[in-house]
């Protein structure tokens, strides 16, 4: 069974957030952190994983990941907060 996750990458400010889904987090979090892919996420300097949700369903992952983006900053935050209150690198983990 194939695994998706949806998941928010962060800047040492703490300021920014992008939100993206994947079928291979270890893989696409150390593209984040090695700037491999030109736009957002590199030009914000976005290398922190502060938040993932695991999904078995591509679709779910997809939808899930369009609510969040729709999200304000702020209920943003709270949800990085709920699982990680200290903004740790989750990839470090």
């Amino acid at each position: 069974m194939n695994t998706y996750c949806v998941y928010i990458m962060t800047n040492q400010g703490r300021n920014v957030l992008y939100i993206g889904v994947t079928n291979n987090l270890e893989r696409r979090v150390n593209e984040h952190k090695s700037d491999l892919i030109e736009g957002f996420t590199k030009r914000y300097r976005l290398h922190v994983l502060v938040y993932y949700e695991a999904y078995g369903d591509v679709k779910e992952a997809i939808g899930r990941e369009k609510q969040l983006k729709h999200w304000s900053h702020v209920k943003k935050v709270r949800l990085i907060e709920t699982l990680n209150p200290e903004w740790k690198d989750l990839s470090e983990e």
